[in-house]
């Protein structure tokens, strides 16, 4: 594969951003597509337009593979935007081929964010395939399938190509003379970032020109430019020794560029920078100018050029580097922290200061409104993960041979970017889990009286703190007694089976090594998949639970928080030392007195029975090893907490209150005594300077547990 143009590698980011958007997009255009068994004149005309800008980018870019292989795939839909009929022809291998060419320029635009290159990829024998199918919907030999290109070039009517090609005769006559040659290029419309497309134009066009500029000159500098290009064009002028016809066929072969148009040539560039806005408001009608070359060659353009004026607001959304989001982020988190530290400060104490606690008040009141902003920038729906659990249901129901539909529900809801992006391997986990272990085979389904098509639904709701994703299946369910069975020949129980509740017992599937499969094949049977699951939802602070029902189905359900930073935490007392534990762990809290039952097991842990329920009681100052603490439960404060399906129990000193805290790691040193599974999550900084150690309601009720 080529390697990047060393003077691009300033544009890497937004080629890669970019092209990954216009994927996704395709992936969703081809699903749809592929379900309804036909592709609609719109779409044809999307597709176009996305493998025509790929192989536009990626040829500026200097990726001659990928150009090469995006311009094949778009021969394909050139003939298709000309004929739909053609469809027909090439309906049964098509869709494969397609999602086939995704995944190829999928895994290019991978390699090239590894290392700046690309992988050893050879993509001829996808191409040959589907230069193929062009053959085919030709009726034309092999020869032909190489021509497509240049005809989809010749359509002055088609809004998505450059129209200017089809002028290629009247070039020469329209670029002759020595001075400066002046070419006015307009962009697609709602292309965006108009200003860095034209700047893009001419690195592209530097290494043909002796002289080169541009009106507005530097457009790199400012995006305010964008509206002005977009109302009056992107006048290039240049001047070269060579053939400017060169020029012009860099110009037809670059990105999103809609149109362009050959003005005449100045052998001086002072007086044309004077009539250039002249040039600008006489383009609708260039007919007045002694030459019918520009005129021919502005392939209506001045109109969609002034149209596009609408789509301006387009502008208001900007790309931000998750970085820059995540910087952000710990400032006002830092802002809220020294708001605490202020209103807090122990040199007030005692003192009457009215004022002062009003400005204070106001204060919390604008870190709070900060915090809600940069919190709701950093919200992303979660419709790109579940999207893409599209395309694994249908490449596995293709390779299992089963029929298996994805119903998604709430792909609106909105997380944390960071949150949102831990949950692709999860969901890939359990989706792939569902397909292959849960659905059965359509003659099996047909038997047991099911619908042959198996359904898995992926939903989202946001509840409270909490977003809830579930991902149920109507396949055949776990089994306890062949679940228990492999865990017996494995060496995973740890009490009787009879003491095994059902959640339990389906709760070791998530074991590490564990797996129902007797073979190893290409989506299960190494005993990875469901504890990668587990894993990677407690990093970001969720539980997972399973119900099931035998030949009936099974339910995942994953409940995670909607942010990691900025927590509201509850203050408690032990020994002198302030915890901090979050309100959303806290069910309620209570003082007992010698009249409450208290049980105490063999094992020397108590109980506490509430409501016909016993609770364990976790006396924190012994978990800690905290001296002067408070021992006699009446004395102290109990607070009742819950994880997922697990409740317990703690006991402290006092409650101190409500306070909004900010989530620190612990340092590095401390990951060596694995700190987290003693009931500790992070650190923050109270107003008075102190550091207080957040409580971790998971790792607290599991330890019990154990």
């Amino acid at each position: 594969m080529s390697s990047i143009d060393p003077s691009m590698e300033n544009m890497l980011e937004t080629f890669i951003y970019e092209s990954t958007s216009l994927l996704d997009e395709l992936d969703e255009i081809m699903l749809d597509s592929e379900k309804s068994k036909s592709i609609s004149e719109k779409n044809i005309n999307e597709i176009f337009r996305i493998m025509h800008t790929i192989k536009g980018s990626a040829a500026m870019m200097g990726l001659e593979t990928l150009s090469n292989f995006a311009h094949v795939v778009e021969d394909v839909f050139f003939i298709l935007r000309e004929d739909p009929s053609k469809l027909n022809l090439v309906m049964d291998t098509l869709f494969d081929l397609l999602f086939q060419a995704e995944d190829f320029i999928k895994a290019e635009l991978d390699a090239i964010q590894g290392d700046g290159n690309g992988p050893d990829q050879d993509p001829s024998e996808l191409m040959k395939k589907l230069e193929a199918q062009v053959d085919i919907m030709n009726g034309t030999a092999p020869s032909q399938s190489k021509d497509p290109a240049p005809a989809a070039d010749t359509q002055p009517a088609a809004p998505e190509a450059p129209a200017a090609p089809s002028d290629g005769e009247h070039k020469p006559a329209s670029l002759s003379g020595n001075g400066f040659h002046q070419i006015r290029v307009f962009f697609e419309d709602g292309c965006q970032m108009e200003n860095i497309r034209g700047f893009m134009l001419l690195t592209q066009l530097k290494d043909y020109c002796d002289e080169l500029e541009s009106v507005p000159a530097n457009p790199q500098n400012d995006a305010n430019l964008c509206n002005e290009i977009i109302k009056n064009g992107f006048l290039v002028r240049f001047k070269t020794s060579g053939n400017p016809e060169d020029v012009i066929k860099v110009i037809e072969s670059s990105v999103n560029i809609k149109s362009y148009e050959v003005l005449e040539s100045q052998p001086d560039p002072e007086p044309a920078q004077e009539e250039q806005p002249q040039a600008v408001t006489s383009q609708p009608a260039p007919a007045a100018a002694p030459e019918p070359q520009p005129q021919s060659q502005a392939v209506p353009k001045q109109e969609p050029a002034s149209s596009s004026l609408p789509k301006v607001p387009k502008q208001n959304l900007i790309n931000v580097n998750q970085v820059k989001l995540d910087q952000l982020m710990d400032l006002v988190g830092e802002i809220v922290t020294a708001e605490s530290m202020v209103s807090s400060n122990p040199d007030l104490k005692g003192l009457q200061l009215d004022n002062f606690y009003k400005s204070t008040r106001e204060l919390r009141k604008l870190t709070d409104e900060l915090q809600d902003v940069v919190m709701s920038i950093r919200m992303v729906p979660l419709s790109g993960v579940f999207q893409k659990m599209n395309r694994i249901v249908r490449d596995m129901s293709k390779k299992l041979n089963k029929d298996v539909e994805l119903d998604i529900i709430g792909g609106d809801t909105e997380v944390d970017k960071t949150i949102n992006d831990s949950l692709s391997d999860p969901l890939m986990h359990m989706i792939r889990n569902s397909v292959d272990h849960a659905i059965e085979p359509p003659e099996e389904r047909q038997a047991l009286g099911k619908p042959v098509t198996g359904k898995v639904t992926l939903s989202a709701q946001n509840i409270g703190g909490e977003i809830v994703i579930t991902i149920a299946d109507d396949g055949c369910g776990l089994d306890r007694e062949k679940l228990l069975k492999k865990a017996r020949e494995n060496g995973l129980l740890t009490k009787p089976e009879s003491d095994y509740t059902d959640k339990e017992v389906f709760g070791l599937i998530m074991l590490p090594g564990f797996s129902t499969n007797t073979a190893v094949t290409e989506y299960s049977g190494r005993g990875v998949g469901m504890d990668v699951v587990r894993k990677n939802i407690e990093k970001v602070g969720g539980t997972v639970n399973i119900d099931s029902t035998l030949h009936e189905g099974t339910t995942f359900t994953v409940k995670i928080p909607l942010t990691l930073a900025i927590v509201d935490g509850m203050e408690i007392s032990v020994g002198g030392t302030i915890f901090t534990l979050p309100i959303t762990s806290i069910k309620q809290s209570f003082k007992i007195s010698d009249q409450t039952p208290i049980l105490h097991n063999t094992d020397g842990t108590e109980m506490i029975m509430l409501r016909e329920t016993c609770y364990p009681i976790i006396r924190l100052y012994e978990l800690f090893n905290m001296p002067n603490a408070v021992t006699n439960l009446e004395d102290g404060i109990i607070i009742q907490i819950e994880y997922g399906d697990r409740v317990g129990c703690i006991f402290a000193d006092e409650l101190i209150g409500e306070q909004q805290v900010v989530v620190k790691p612990f340092p590095l040193f401390l990951s060596h005594y694995n700190i987290k599974d003693c009931g500790l999550s992070g650190c923050t900084i109270l107003g008075d300077g102190s550091i207080s150690l957040i409580l971790d309601a998971n790792s607290l009720l599991k330890s019990y547990e154990r």
